[in-house]
């Protein structure tokens, strides 16, 4: 829930605070937790906040604080505030600050930035966010009020980072504007769709579904925020539709038709499946090139509809959009799918489209009777006698606490998470990083993945490229995985940048520099207070055996640190993919 300021000044006072302060104050009424790393252009605006009660989570690295922040909201923590000094402190964070602004994740970043006389070693930040397309506003004594309350509204009704530069000379300033009554953030971004115009599109729409023979329904993140789940169900099963979901919203729908996550994380039998479909209807998911898994998802002369709320810049070309809000679409393509046959012909107007309505008793889950299901890896060890990552990740789905959420890093390993590793919900598997291609930030997406579900086993996943380019902030996750049920931070190790060495490797180009040293994670962990383990061969699993046995006998916050060595003879399906049009 959001924290109240320390102080409210009644309505028409002089304001007597400080332009920190008055930060501080109403970004804590509409926002939920702060991460951060303290510098001197931003200890002002922090200690406002943490002597208030706020909740703040302390990280080891800039990037870690949006990350955090990023990682939080995506969890159903809610709108986060991650903060910084300026310079170095900025520069940092600017890669999960990209990441936040192309995944469209809301946040405000509160970070400091030069005196009103700039110093020879001070940069132009402002120019720097603009070639992110990143929303800024530079706080004045005069608009301290104004620039926090139009962060928050900005950040929720577009869906963006929002990042608030405050001066280093200014923090201490005394605000000049009289109080006024706070408002309420306004969330609503899009104006109501036209009565005749939806009518017609869900007629249209309803035609397209019920003359598919084989119609697949992609539920995406706009399902989860739009809370439509149970209409996207309903319009589903009107038609004998299959159902997938995107990597943001995995499980947002529960159906024994749902075959699983569109795109790169399908399993064979999954894409085969999806391969059938004649009609496809995207809902609120962007329908970007990796759920089109490189084209390579749907039949050629399937017809693909998108119904999302704004156009989004990685649409793939090959699909209809149609801009409209999930929650006005919905509950009437629902009812109009549920109408008798008879009343569903008439609307039809006895076209050559209505004709087909209800014309067949067959529908495709009727000829598929149940789905298949995925196969389970067999072997433990591969030829070389490392360990297949696959059967690790199904090791861990089955020994993990089942209330878990789990977040991912970037890199070759993260083919096999969402395949092999299950979640309950949408908000309990977050993947920061891919929106913008980034490896090394799921130290910081842990962090925020704590501090948003507490009351979750929170597990990371990382390789060792990624995982040595955050370990900066293995303290400061362990420390948050503390405050709730606790957790673990698991390494798929292969001694090697994998998606590189497989991809360059197999063209020829020399893989020194694609190697890494075998480092001991475990060791790592156990300096830092963790329990830490070795994976190297099948015995040693049984000292994993003991350890969860007890964690799900105990109510204390245990953290480990388990590092798997995994054999680079395992190579991801997506890399697979890359290699194979490499060379048509």
């Amino acid at each position: 829930m959001p924290h109240a300021p320390a102080s409210s000044p009644r309505e028409g006072s002089q304001k007597t605070t400080t332009v920190s302060r008055a930060l501080a104050d109403t970004l804590a009424q509409h926002c939920d937790h702060c991460f951060g790393l303290i510098g001197n252009a931003n200890s002002h605006f922090t200690s406002a906040l943490t002597e208030s009660g706020f909740g703040y989570s302390s990280v080891r690295h800039e990037s870690a604080a949006v990350g955090a922040a990023d990682a939080f909201h995506r969890a159903g923590g809610g709108l986060a505030i991650a903060t910084a000094t300026c310079g170095a402190g900025f520069t940092n964070a600017l890669t999960t600050l990209a990441e936040a602004r192309v995944a469209r994740i809301p946040l405000i970043f509160v970070v400091g930035t030069h005196p009103e006389r700039p110093r020879p070693f001070d940069l132009n930040q402002a120019a720097l966010l603009d070639a992110l397309d990143v929303c800024h506003r530079t706080v004045t004594p005069e608009s301290a009020l104004d620039d926090a309350n139009f962060a928050v509204q900005h950040a929720l009704s577009s869906r963006q980072p929002v990042v608030l530069l405050l001066p280093y000379d200014l923090q201490e300033a005394q605000i000049t504007t009289s109080a006024s009554e706070t408002q309420s953030a306004n969330q609503e971004h899009l104006h109501t769709s036209r009565p005749e115009w939806l009518e017609s599109t869900v007629t249209s729409l309803a035609e397209e579904l019920q003359a598919a023979r084989r119609p697949l329904i992609i539920a995406g993140r706009g399902v989860l925020l739009s809370d439509t789940a149970e209409l996207v169900r309903r319009i589903g099963d009107s038609v004998g539709a299959l159902f997938m979901h995107s990597a943001m919203a995995r499980h947002v729908l529960s159906s024994p038709w749902q075959i699983g996550t569109v795109g790169g994380f399908a399993h064979t039998w999954q894409v085969e499946l999806a391969r059938q479909a004649d009609m496809v209807l995207f809902l609120g998911a962007s329908f970007n090139a990796f759920q089109n898994r490189g084209g390579n998802m749907f039949a050629p002369d399937a017809k693909i509809i998108q119904v999302v709320d704004e156009p989004h810049p990685a649409a793939q070309p090959s699909v209809t959009p149609l801009l409209a809000k999930l929650e006005e679409l919905l509950p009437v393509l629902a009812e109009q799918l549920e109408k008798p046959l008879e009343s569903r012909a008439q609307t039809a107007k006895d076209s050559a489209m209505g004709e087909t309505l209800g014309s067949s008793s067959s529908t495709w889950r009727a000829e598929l009777k149940a789905l298949p299901t995925t196969a389970q890896v067999e072997s433990l060890t591969c030829a070389d006698g490392r360990l297949d990552p696959r059967a690790c990740l199904q090791y861990l789905n089955r020994i993990l606490p089942n209330e878990r959420a789990v977040c991912s890093d970037g890199g070759h390993f993260l083919g096999w998470v969402p395949k092999y590793l299950d979640v309950p919900g949408p908000q309990q598997q977050v993947i920061v990083g891919t929106a913008i291609q980034s490896i090394g930030l799921g130290m910081g997406s842990l962090v925020g993945l704590a501090a948003a579900r507490p009351e979750d086993y929170c597990v990371l996943v990382a390789g060792d490229g990624g995982g040595t380019m955050g370990i900066a902030d293995l303290p400061a996750a362990i420390e948050q995985l503390r405050c709730g049920r606790g957790g673990c931070v698991v390494f798929i190790n292969d001694a090697a940048y994998g998606a590189e060495l497989h991809q360059f490797g197999d063209v020829g180009l020399d893989t020194s520099s694609m190697e890494i040293a075998d480092y001991n994670f475990a060791a790592v962990g156990c300096a830092y207070g963790a329990h830490g383990f070795s994976v190297g061969k099948p015995e040693d699993f049984a000292q994993l055996d003991a350890y969860f046995h007890d964690v799900s006998n105990s109510d204390e916050a245990s953290v480990a640190v388990i590092d798997f060595k995994v054999s680079r003879l395992v190579v991801a399906d997506f890399v697979k993919e890359v290699l194979a049009k490499a060379q048509r």
